[in-house]
């Protein structure tokens, strides 16, 4: 058998004997690491107290708790390809390869101008949004709440981080939201006439993507939902509805 031990060399890795080194990347939260370490600690040490084989047993569940809080790595997560660690970059707040994609175009008759300027008041999102119930912004954040699972309200908060006047609009969840978000609006003309608009959302649920698995479970899935609320904005458009907000 070959041993492994961690290696202070190789984060999330393992030193195994003779020197090779399995890289393992990190891919549990720091939160779940923290209780991981605490509650791996206090299994072991009560299983070891019993002094039985039940007892050893426990101890052992414990220590696997405690290896997975020290190295960051679930083999668990691996196996489902999951992973809650948090893996912000600057441009965005869910992690390329995580959470949940959702990319919709839609054509709408109306000028660009005035398509852009309904999306830029993100106070109009819930209007064709019905998963949204608010959303306030003061300045370039936002504050956006949501109805969750079992209709129990969501909020985070989220920071414009790029726009250019009719071409884009594109907004981030600040760091420590309960939700991890990113969008972004493209308006382009449309070769037939009006305006083109191309919605991409991202976002990771609270618990990751099993969070957007039970997500599932309460209401419709997140493609059927932007396609929906993207026709409702057409219809509304079209029909003159959101005119006074597009003056």
């Amino acid at each position: 058998m070959v041993a492994a031990t961690a290696s202070p060399r190789s984060p999330g890795g393992l030193q195994v004997a003779g020197g090779h080194t399995r890289e393992h990347s990190v891919n549990v939260g720091d939160t779940e690491r923290w209780l991981s370490a605490v509650g791996g600690t206090a299994l072991a040490l009560f299983g070891l107290s019993r002094g039985d084989l039940a007892g050893l047993a426990l101890a052992i569940g414990g220590g696997a708790l405690i290896h997975r809080g020290l190295s960051g790595h679930c083999y668990c997560y691996q196996a489902l390809g999951m992973n809650t660690a948090d893996q912000h970059g600057p441009a965005t707040s869910v992690a390329a390869g995580h959470g949940v994609k959702v990319e919709h175009s839609i054509t709408v008759n109306a000028p660009r101008e005035r398509v852009y300027r309904f999306w830029r008041e993100l106070e109009n999102l819930p209007r064709i949004m019905p998963h949204l119930q608010s959303v306030t912004r003061e300045g370039d954040v936002s504050h956006w709440v949501a109805k969750g699972p079992l209709n129990v309200p969501v909020e985070w908060d989220a920071q414009t981080i790029n726009e250019r006047p009719n071409e884009l609009i594109a907004w981030q969840s600040l760091k420590g939201a309960v939700v991890d978000t990113a969008g972004s609006v493209h308006f382009r003309e449309a070769p037939g006439g009006g305006t083109e608009v191309h919605v991409v959302l991202k976002y990771d649920p609270p618990a990751g993507k099993v969070g957007g698995f039970i997500a599932k479970l309460f209401r419709r899935a997140p493609e059927q939902e932007i396609r929906d609320d993207l026709a409702r904005f057409k219809q509304m458009m079209e029909s003159g509805e959101t005119a006074a907000y597009g003056r």
